[in-house]
Formats: C-alpha cells, sequence, structure tokens
C-alpha cells in the first residue's frame, strides 16, 4: 500500500505526504519524559504541585501515546516493508511497554500521587523515559536509515524552498598552490 520510491516509502497515515505518526509522537515523548522531570522536581522540594503534576502528565502521556499509535499501526498493517523490519517490532513492542509501564505508573499513584512518586513512582518514571529513549532511537532508525515516511524530494521545484550560500574562495583563491588574493 505504502508508495515505494527511490529514497523510500511514503507514509500511508499521512496527510499531504506528511506522516501522521511522526507529527504525533513528541506529545507523549514529552509528556512522559516530563513526567520523570516532574518527579525529580517532587523528590528535590517535596512540594506536591509536582506529584500533582506528574499524575496529569502520565494520563496526557498514555492518552497521546495511544492517539499516535494509531498512525503508527496503519503503517505497519498497510506496508510491507515495514513488517519485515526487526527494528518496527522492536519499536512497537517497546512503545507498548512504555504505555503499559506508565498505566502502572498511574495506578501507583492513584488517591495519593506525592506517595506514588515516593514509593515507586519516580521509578516507573525513570524506567519509562530509558524505554522511550530506546524506542525513539528504532524510530528514529527507521525515519532516516530505513527512510520509512521520509521520502527525499529530488523535483526541480524544491529548490525553490532552499536557499544555499555559494563560498566563492576556492574560485578567487587556489587552495591546492596557496596563490591568489584573498
Amino acid at each position: 500500500m505504502g508508495r515505494h520510491h527511490r529514497h523510500g516509502v511514503e507514509s500511508t497515515a499521512a496527510i499531504a505526504g506528511h506522516p501522521l505518526h511522526h507529527m504525533l509522537i513528541v506529545f507523549p515523548v514529552a509528556f512522559l519524559i516530563g513526567a520523570f522531570a516532574t518527579d525529580i522536581a517532587f523528590m528535590s522540594t517535596g512540594n506536591p504541585f509536582w506529584a500533582e503534576a506528574s499524575y496529569w502528565l502520565l494520563i496526557g502521556g498514555i492518552v497521546t501515546a495511544l492517539v499516535a499509535a494509531v498512525p503508527g499501526l496503519i503503517d505497519f498493517v498497510s506496508i510491507d516493508r515495514v513488517r519485515n523490519l526487526w527494528i518496527s517490532w522492536a519499536h512497537m513492542i517497546a512503545n507498548l511497554v512504555v504505555v503499559g509501564v506508565a498505566l502502572i505508573n498511574v495506578g501507583v499513584r492513584l488517591g495519593d500521587p506525592a506517595a506514588g512518586v515516593q514509593d515507586w513512582g519516580i521509578w516507573l518514571s525513570g524506567l519509562q523515559t530509558l524505554l522511550l529513549l530506546f524506542s525513539g532511537w528504532l524510530g528514529g532508525e527507521m525515519a532516516y536509515r530505513y527512510r520509512i515516511g521520509a521520502i527525499q524530494d529530488d523535483s526541480p521545484q524544491v529548490e525553490q524552498f532552499h536557499h544555499v550560500e555559494v563560498d566563492r574562495t576556492s574560485e578567487v583563491y587556489n587552495r591546492r598552490t596557496g596563490t591568489g588574493p584573498l
């Protein structure tokens, strides 16, 4: 289903050629890593505001992760090349584990977010952050190394959007002989 190009595979879940999964993953990543940061802030200050912030960041992270998973799953199911890469499977499984850890993390904090942070919460937030870094690396590999959803545009029209400064120094100054004005 995903169209193969000379330089990659087009995402099937896209708007105007822009993959939705790539656009949406920034939200759960920010929320779930933010929960770890606010856990650290709570442990440093003792201010319950930070524990409450962590709780809501976790919920936001779970919800937005599920939203971001939809276009990712569409690409996974509809593009054979994606399913044939071990890295795609590892990325998907790591993300499911992150959501599972975040759900447990919310459960630990139910009723008393501050007590939850002090018990297992901060450790779970640290674990989900490490898993997100690993999963993000895998996702980056798929986008930049395997060109899944990242198509290089070689059309002549693309040049109108790129202004390139040209260094004319080498035309005036012969680098090999070291002669000429500089």
